[in-house]
């Protein structure tokens, strides 16, 4: 992956406290986590040099704003760095944030968290990493365009989270009018062999469900569920929904997260085809790229165009522009003029997500949330790190549930006990568990074992250990 983590030895142990953190950088990344990790209790510290935007997130989120270059040792220390647990360098520029995290390890001792999205430092990351004492390097266009492979592969699905290793996935698809699934109650499909999968939670109506054996599917539910993958396809052909997997992708914009999944999409036999409206940038991407991918000058809008490169023949259409208006009418007219397609919408601002929602834009990627939860998952991680450590953490239906995955360690109070004889709190779901590399799914007399990797699916939030799953 390339969240490249590194514990600090010196990292403060912060069980039952308040986690202090300065955030660098005010965009569109820095705003939403000033936010998230305010609702997690911490105590968050803003720094940009635009005054008008530190001011107004101190001011609706209750916290300290530094007006000021996060750079600068100076504003670092009127921030509040030698007392810190986390300083998240998030800036517009690679080498500030990079900067910033070398000044605050060598005046705090804090843990360092830097966004760096960069194709140049791809395959240097480990060692920036190491040499600048940073705790974790997150490139997030890297990480969208990773998730985008994924749901590529499952085109059936609106979005694929891999855990266990990868091993076993929470998959989340919209069942049809009239499928067989329609109607049909939990209890019998989770008794029938034909079905070795676990329905963690329903969306019906726009309101979410972590459903019990009685609760009754019906077309029109959009239905999260775990399994492996081998036993993900198996579900969906028994169920009469095709899973073909891409061929062939149309990007619109030819940005990094365009460049990253191309490279990926290219390894495994799909043909790419990129529209970019910018000559000097097609020049790049056709050397980056050489005889790999089809780079064309042109404006990605332009229907007489996308006709021309055969759109309608073409397994999947990927807007990334920019510019989300763009992103939401391509996709939409894509699905239009290509009955069948697939489409997967990149969004990078979340402030109507209700109305996105409500569109059928098959899948939508959200680049600064998956940002925000590799960061919320490292927080929670440090808050409790006796007992359990959290390992993977998605929110799922725009924060509503959780899918949280824990390391069970040895001294966990519950070991070797059966599941059937845990309490565990309402609305959440032990959905997996990992043991010797396998990934299944558990039944009243399976107990958990040191080392597990042990996946909850919760409405709960701000769990932080697997001591708190319990009633």
């Amino acid at each position: 992956m390339s969240i490249l983590e590194k514990i600090k030895p010196n990292m403060k142990q912060n069980k039952g406290m308040i986690l202090k953190i300065i955030i660098v950088g005010t965009g569109k990344v820095g705003s939403t986590l000033a936010g998230k990790l305010t609702d997690e209790g911490c105590d968050v510290t803003i720094v940009d040099k635009n005054r008008e935007v530190v001011d107004h997130l101190a001011e609706t989120y209750d916290i300290m704003g530094v007006v000021g270059n996060g750079s600068s040792y100076k504003t670092l220390i009127e921030a509040g760095v030698e007392s810190a647990d986390l300083i998240i360098a998030v800036t517009d520029s690679d080498e500030l944030n990079l900067l910033c995290c070398a000044l605050a390890n060598m005046v705090g001792e804090c843990a360092c968290v830097a966004r760096v999205r960069s194709p140049e430092y791809t395959d240097e990351l480990n060692y920036l990493r190491d040499k600048l004492g940073i705790s974790m390097i997150i490139n997030p266009d890297l990480e969208a365009a990773r998730e985008i492979s994924r749901i590529l592969h499952f085109p059936s699905a609106i979005s694929v989270s891999p855990f266990a290793k990868d091993s076993a996935e929470l998959i989340k698809f919209k069942i049809p009018e009239g499928n067989a699934l329609d109607g049909m109650q939990l209890s019998g499909f989770q008794r029938s062999r034909d079905f070795n999968i676990l329905v963690c939670v329903v969306e019906r109506k726009g309101e979410i469900t972590i459903p019990n054996g009685s609760f009754r599917l019906r077309g029109g539910d959009i239905v999260s569920f775990a399994a492996t993958p081998k036993d993900a396809l198996a579900f969906f052909r028994k169920i009469n929904i095709e899973n073909h997997k891409v061929n062939s992708v149309m990007m619109i914009g030819g940005g990094r997260t365009s460049y990253y999944l191309a490279r990926m999409l290219i390894k495994s036999g799909v043909a790419v085809k990129i529209i970019e409206i910018n000559s000097k940038r097609c020049a790049e991407l056709s050397e980056l790229l050489p005889d790999e991918a089809v780079i064309v000058n042109g404006n990605g809008t332009d229907e007489t165009l996308l006709s021309e490169e055969d759109l309608s023949r073409t397994g999947a259409i990927i807007p990334l522009t920019g510019i989300d208006e763009e992103n939401v009418i391509l996709s939409l007219y894509g699905m239009k003029a290509a009955p069948g397609i697939k489409a997967v919408t990149k969004i990078n601002h979340i402030n109507f997500s209700n109305v996105i929602n409500e569109l059928e834009l098959g899948s939508v990627v959200y680049p600064r949330m998956i940002t925000a939860e590799m960061i919320i998952k490292y927080v929670r991680a440090k808050k409790n790190t006796i007992g359990s450590e959290i390992e993977t953490l998605y929110h799922m239906y725009g924060g509503r549930a959780e899918a949280i995955e824990f390391v069970v360690h040895p001294d966990f109070s519950r070991i070797n006990v059966p599941l059937k004889d845990m309490k565990l709190k309402n609305n959440l779901l032990i959905v997996c568990i990992y043991r010797g590399g396998r990934a299944f799914i558990p039944g009243g007399d399976d107990v958990l074992r040191a080392d597990d990797m042990v996946t909850i699916v919760t409405a709960h939030t701000g769990l932080s250990s697997i001591e708190e799953i319990f009633d």
